[in-house]
């Protein structure tokens, strides 16, 4: 967006009384980025940080934050550009926190030698009460100056508040009994352990028994309060895995330190293992990614390397399942191609518009479906806009289907290392939640992992009379 030039007022035409006011609203971003730039990490202004029972409204502005936005009146309009601070007095005589309305106004009360300009500061809310108030002196400048704005780089605030809110959802409900298979390396078993302590799964530790031991005092834990499955063989653990699912000792089964092969060749067997009818396996990740205001899902990356439009059906299915019970009644489906044009020359924007249609018909339920689409208008309404899309879903997509695995992966992949996204994610289609977890997960990522699979479990009934 263009923004207007910021001119300045040089001091031989400064008048005595003239007076300059901006208007703001307080964000928590703001807080986080002026923690993060200044190393004041004090958890009174830290929004949701603070918990200690003193009786104090959370985040609170630190006072120099709110003294910051007199120098940007002065900076940016009164004198403005070229302005020099000389000296800056300061009475905090109230407090701001996040959601005031706050304006900075200044007032020209002297002029001196060596271009010396003073003025009356003060902040106040939006119902006149003060909260900081002051006299500044400074170096008024000498000529016109003109500034752009634009030319400023922007910032990405990298919080993940959609998983926090994620994690918030999931804390109150039963544990999750969980087959976790062959857990017989460090990080496999101490993210199963990482879950268990946060109440979202109860795990079982199925494996070698005593490579699962040596992991175990690898990493510091207490096996103690675990049920642990001695089998030596990663193929006949995963099918102590299935069984206990069928058994409904386990409503949700996690890869530990096996092949991921080994692991879905035994849950996707026609006789004994977990497929749900004839529906096909995919691997959804979810994705909290800094900037965006929802949740977004990113499917297929992991399992189906070039689905066909049946497969793809169910992979849209999966996801939109998946979505109901992360608490999305109604999901946006966008079927991404290169193009949003339907082109007899791409043939993932065939499949595309007959997935949309087959949405329209009933055959895929639960969500809205729109395709084909680029990831541009997928994404941005803006984008969506320009390409004069009229769609539910075009710039608000909440699942994006991928056409194949290797777009599907180098997306997820993308979003996380180099737009900071945090992704966790489950296989959706068998009678129970898979999660597969990656040696490059960092704790928070497992946790959410598991959060998801406990959601999903809980959304589809599986834990009506599951044992631990």
């Amino acid at each position: 967006m263009t923004m207007p030039p910021i001119q300045n007022v040089p001091f031989d035409q400064l008048e005595i009384g003239m007076e300059a006011a901006h208007s703001r609203v307080l964000r928590a971003e703001d807080l986080f980025i002026y923690a993060s730039a200044s190393g004041n990490m004090n958890p009174m202004h830290l929004p949701e940080e603070d918990g200690d029972g003193d009786g104090q409204p959370e985040a609170i502005a630190p006072g120099m934050w709110v003294a910051s936005l007199i120098s940007a009146v002065l900076g940016c309009e009164l004198p403005g550009p070229g302005t020099l601070y000389k000296s800056q007095t300061l009475r905090f005589v109230d407090q701001a926190h996040a959601g005031d309305e706050l304006t900075v106004k200044v007032r020209l009360t002297g002029k001196g030698p060596d271009r010396l300009a003073s003025f009356d500061t003060w902040v106040e809310k939006a119902d006149g009460t003060r909260v900081l108030e002051g006299e500044a002196q400074v170096i008024a400048p000498e000529r016109p100056i003109t500034f752009r704005p634009e030319e400023m780089p922007g910032l990405t605030l990298q919080r993940h508040v959609h998983f926090d809110q994620l994690l918030a959802r999931a804390e109150p409900l039963k544990a999750v009994p969980t087959a976790v298979v062959a857990p017989e390396k460090g990080e496999a078993l101490a993210g199963a352990i990482l879950a268990a302590e946060h109440t979202l799964i109860e795990p079982v530790l199925v494996g070698h028994a005593l490579r699962i031991a040596e992991a175990a005092e690898e990493k510091g834990i207490d096996l103690s309060p675990y049920r642990l499955v001695d089998i030596r063989d990663h193929a006949l653990a995963a099918q102590e895995a299935v069984r206990m699912v069928h058994a409904r000792e386990a409503a949700a089964i996690m890869k530990g330190d096996l092949h991921t092969d080994v692991l879905l060749h035994e849950i996707v067997k026609r006789d004994g293992g977990l497929r749900r009818g004839g529906r096909r396996l995919s691997h959804v990740f979810v994705m909290d990614v800094p900037g965006l205001d929802h949740l977004l899902m990113v499917t297929d990356a992991a399992i189906n390397i070039a689905p066909d439009l049946a497969a793809k059906a169910d992979i849209i299915q999966n996801a939109i399942d998946l979505a109901h019970g992360l608490g999305i009644e109604q999901p946006k489906v966008g079927v991404l191609s290169a193009v949003e044009v339907v082109n007899p020359a791409i043939p993932s924007t065939l499949d595309a518009a007959i997935l949309s249609k087959m949405a329209e018909r009933g055959q895929i339920t639960g969500g809205l479906v729109d395709g084909p689409l680029a990831m541009d208008n997928a994404v941005n309404i803006a984008a969506a806009a320009t390409k004069g899309i009229q769609s539910l879903v075009a710039g608000r997509a909440e699942i994006l289907v991928a056409p194949n695995l290797e777009s599907g992966n180098m997306l997820a992949k993308e979003l996380t290392f180099l737009a900071h996204a945090e992704a966790g994610g489950v296989v959706m289609g068998a009678k129970c939640p898979i999660i597969l977890t990656s040696r490059a997960d960092d704790d928070k990522a497992r946790l959410v992992s598991c959060a998801v699979a406990l959601l999903a479990a809980h959304d589809a009934g599986l834990m009506d009379g599951a044992e631990a």
